[in-house]
């Protein structure tokens, strides 16, 4: 099977033009022969870049609120107009997509992995279980509902979004649903990509890809409230993709590219995994379940049940 990371950049704030975006790198990728293609954490409508460098924790401050909401109208739904149309194209193309969003669920937003199938639509929407540092100002907590893998050719594919992905528990829930590749999904550093990509390959005795975007804070659109002061920190961004794909023995396949945009590209084959699980496997000849137990509520959390 091939497949690939889309090391694009993000068309920020902008869900109808990251759709396009979107529909254009699954194309391209068809005409790769990819069968599976990923896309970096929240890259519709573009990872919340602001708090960390203009004091996102001000309480009532107007500037943050404004922010806010702006994007919060940009963010989208599970059953909106661009998964509508980025769900048609994964049909056309014949591509599997793993794809990062910012999911809007009344006024709250959510970090969100989904799952598109060619065949089934969207298969899977896994909110991430706890935004890192400044990402609480604005995505709220998810829950264990979408730690699922999902069969595509003769693999088992889970994904995770960014520190998640150092989770233990997390990756071991995958790992006990049989995930023989996994999605790592970033808002794109090499920093982030260079050791976990890596170590979750060798951990899981599995495939791991990493994806991670391009952008610069001069991407903002010109009408978002905080884009000068960001423009004024004086220092760049620091959204250099890193984008890789690791072997189930922990070497690369393709080390992390950095400031370039394109498909990361290989193929890979389940016999590798197997080889490798034959000295280890964290879930099966190489787990103690009389010492250890793991439970994984994956029901999804609502704040209210109504009984009537």
């Amino acid at each position: 099977m091939r497949i690939a990371a889309a090391q694009a950049r993000t068309v920020w704030g902008d869900p109808a033009g990251g759709t396009e975006t979107v529909v254009r790198w699954l194309r391209a990728a068809a005409e790769a022969g990819v069968d599976l293609l990923a896309f970096g954490e929240a890259f519709l409508p573009g990872y919340p870049v602001w708090p960390a460098r203009t004091g996102g924790a001000r309480f009532d401050n107007p500037a943050q609120k404004a922010a806010h909401a702006y994007y919060l109208d940009a963010a989208v739904t599970l059953d909106g107009p661009e998964l509508a149309a980025i769900g048609a194209a994964v049909a056309e193309s014949g591509v599997f997509c793993w794809l990062g969003i910012t999911e809007r669920a009344g006024s709250t937003l959510y970090c969100t992995l989904v799952a598109i199938d060619p065949v089934h639509g969207l298969v899977g929407a896994h909110r991430k279980l706890m935004p890192t540092h400044e990402e609480r100002l604005v995505w709220g907590i998810g829950d264990g509902h979408g730690l699922r893998t999902h069969r595509v050719g003769d693999f088992r594919v889970g994904g995770l979004s960014c520190w998640e992905n150092w989770m233990p528990q997390a990756r071991h829930a995958l790992y006990a649903d049989g995930e023989t590749l996994h999605i790592a999904t970033w808002p794109g550093s090499v920093r982030n990509t260079e050791d976990i990509t890596r170590f979750v390959a060798r951990e899981g005795r599995q495939y791991c890809l990493s994806v991670g975007t391009v952008f610069d804070y001069e991407d903002l659109p010109a009408d978002f409230p905080l884009r000068e002061q960001l423009l004024d920190v004086g220092k760049p961004a620091g959204y250099d993709g890193g984008s890789a794909i690791a072997a189930p023995d922990g070497a690369w396949l393709v080390e992390p590219v950095v400031d370039e945009q394109r498909l990361v590209v290989a193929d890979v084959d389940p016999a590798f995994v197997a080889r490798e699980r034959h000295n280890f496997d964290p879930v099966g000849h190489y787990a103690r379940p009389d010492v250890f137990t793991v439970t994984v509520d994956r029901r999804r959390r609502t704040p209210t049940t109504f009984l009537d």
